[in-house]
């Protein structure tokens, strides 16, 4: 939580700003010393303004902050880093929202693992008219993940995030199983 910092220089302060008459004026400058005390973390936060809004340099809690203002799919139980990495690609998965690679990205952000979809879309070419059509004729779209150590607010999770980040069209299907560990040697 910022606030007052005691001690923090102001980076102008008001008793050189002030007209010549009182720069001797030992009541004049004591009084705008108290107000450079309380206006030094608002011009503190204004000079370093650019940095509250990359995600990489910003605090946590106006980083959390951001997540909301930029659209960023969290649930406010990322680690620090899951968080800024969200709030930093969400620009990018609102263009690519609705594709096959978005909703991998956005579970890949989310769970730290990227999740296997298989859904019924296709595309192709012809030269000739009437040709097949791709895909299924009916549309399904399913999203297994695989967590190392897979909890039952998992899959409500994943339901949130596919419902949020499929195309608006497509039925789904979550599955939120173990990952398969490799033996020691």
């Amino acid at each position: 939580m910022r606030g007052s910092i005691d001690g923090l220089g102001s980076s102008t302060p008001l008793g050189a700003m002030l007209p010549a008459v009182f720069a001797d004026d030992d009541l004049a400058q004591r009084f705008v010393a108290g107000l450079d005390e309380v206006m030094a973390p608002i011009l503190n936060v204004l000079d370093c303004l650019p940095a509250y809004f990359d995600p990489a340099l910003a605090p946590v809690d106006f980083t959390r902050w951001l997540t909301g203002w930029v659209g960023a799919e969290t649930d406010g139980t990322e680690p620090e880093q899951r968080l800024r990495a969200a709030v930093a690609a969400a620009a990018h998965l609102h263009r690519v929202r609705g594709t096959r690679r978005g909703l991998s990205e956005a579970v890949r952000l989310a769970f730290g693992v990227t999740p296997d979809i298989s859904e019924s879309g296709g595309a192709s070419w012809t030269a000739r008219p009437l040709g097949p059509f791709p895909g299924a004729p009916r549309p399904h779209l399913h999203v297994t993940l695989r967590l190392p150590d897979p909890h039952p607010a998992d899959t409500h999770r994943l339901d949130a995030l596919v419902a949020a980040a499929r195309p608006a069209h497509m039925p789904y299907t979550v599955k939120v199983t173990a990952a398969e560990r490799t033996p020691e040697r």
